[in-house]
């Protein structure tokens, strides 16, 4: 009989370590730029530093994947630990002396998104010890849920001690990061590091989770269209609601309102997900999602209501999260160990490249169409993506739980029949653990 995941030990400190470090994350994501802004007055140092972390993650992500199947991960994640309290450590210090140089900052920034691609394959790798493979959406909804939690409460937090002292948020940040180590420290369950597998960061170590995710019809056509293409088409369609209820800057009150309903529909799906097992539902979830969202773009480029077009995002972000959880479920299934963290880097790259272009092309639609048109174009994008999912043969044909792609070249060391997950060692979802604000991401989430 499976031991219910709350008496599962090291599931509740892999937990509880996320927790800290994810709390400590957002504070120090909303007090960063804060800190740049209160020390030059420069809105485009400020800038900045969210450049740079999502440059140093999306640069880093696939090495960090190569990186968390080379070191046992266990001790990866605690040299990752020690690595991101060193930097907060060292601005905390900077800052409490009234003085953070511009460098120290963007270096701190870049060292947290660094360590952050490492860290959160080498949790995908650890998890998959921990979590028996009944168990696995539960905890993917835990974990979704203890993550979107920390993002609401965080910044809150994290203001209001920036507002007492600029150095506090960042000395809650190392104190979660130390409760974090610890945590880390006291789990038992180990992983298996790769060995003879050739070069670091050779070109075949860099490719191996695209060339794993491309040779399974149904992973790469979901990833493609559900995790990349609605990534870019619903972060245009949030923006546009944002600038469009905002009367042009006037007044927040009405973008705001948008932003917090989706907030509140990604926390409540991650609330909601277990109740419905997102796992052995994961294709209705997503062609549900999917049309929503054009839904969701149709009703707001016909209603200048903050209200309803705050309903709207609230539920499909809700839909969304669940959906993600199915999918990311499936995709830790079929996933061989020895590549766990390769896959898993693979995912949230192309999940997360996309991103930063999804506000700006809203903003140039909108700035071209005005807001009726810019929510029915962006609506068009989603239907088409909406039909792919719902029409393609390869979005149809789910993966079996015992599936291991073959790769491109010759096996690897290690690798065989016998090295394909069986029931009792699953995947499980990776960790947002973010030190210095950077963020992870997963597909559609």
């Amino acid at each position: 009989m499976t031991m219910p995941l709350r008496g599962n030990r090291d599931f509740r400190l892999l937990w509880m370590s996320g927790l800290f470090a994810v709390l400590g994350g957002q504070m120090s994501a909303l007090a960063l730029p804060l800190l740049v802004l209160k020390e030059t007055g420069s809105a485009v140092q400020a800038g900045a530093v969210g450049t740079v972390s999502v440059g140093a993650v999306l640069i880093t992500m696939l090495p960090g994947g190569v990186v968390a199947d080379r070191v046992e991960r266990r001790r990866l994640m605690r040299l990752c630990d020690v690595g991101s309290l060193a930097v907060v450590t060292a601005l905390t210090a900077a800052v409490w002396s009234g003085h953070a140089p511009m460098p120290l900052v963007l270096l701190v920034a870049a060292a947290g998104a660094v360590i952050s691609s490492i860290y959160g394959p080498a949790v995908f790798g650890l998890m998959r010890a921990v979590v028996p493979a009944d168990q696995m959406g539960t905890a993917t909804a835990r974990l979704q849920a203890r993550t979107h939690t920390a993002r609401l409460v965080g910044p809150l937090v994290g203001g209001a001690l920036f507002g007492v002292h600029p150095a506090l948020p960042f000395a809650a940040e190392a104190l979660g990061l130390f409760l974090s180590t610890v945590c880390v420290a006291l789990v038992r369950t180990r992983s298996r590091a790769r060995t003879k597998a050739g070069a670091v960061f050779s070109r075949r170590e860099l490719m191996a989770g695209l060339t794993f995710l491309w040779a399974i019809p149904y992973l790469r056509t979901v990833l493609l269209v559900f995790g990349l293409g609605m990534n870019f088409a619903f972060g245009a369609l949030t923006f546009t609601a944002l600038t469009a209820f905002s009367e042009g800057g006037r007044s927040g009150v009405g973008g705001g309102f948008v932003l917090t309903c989706v907030s509140a529909g990604a926390l409540a799906g991650a609330l909601l997900a277990p109740r419905i097992s997102p796992d052995r539902h994961a294709r209705a979830l997503i062609l549900i999602t999917c049309w929503s969202c054009v839904v969701a773009a149709g009703t707001m480029a016909w209603t200048g209501r903050p209200l309803v077009a705050g309903i709207m995002c609230a539920l499909c972000m809700c839909l969304s999260t669940i959906a993600s959880i199915g999918f990311l479920s499936k995709l830790l299934i079929v996933t061989p160990e020895e590549r766990v963290g390769r896959v898993q880097s693979a995912a949230g790259f192309l999940s997360s490249m996309v991103q930063p272009f999804g506000p700006l092309a809203g903003g140039a639609l909108m700035t071209a169409f005005g807001a009726r048109w810019a929510f029915s174009l962006t609506g068009c994008v989603l239907a088409v993506s909406a039909l792919v999912v719902t029409l393609a043969p390869s979005a149809r044909a789910e993966p079996s739980p015992h599936l291991e792609a073959v790769p491109a070249g010759p096996p690897e060391p290690g690798t065989g029949p016998t090295s394909a997950p069986g029931p009792d060692r699953v995947p499980a979802p990776g960790s947002d653990h973010a030190p210095s604000g950077a963020d992870r991401a997963v597909p559609a989430d």
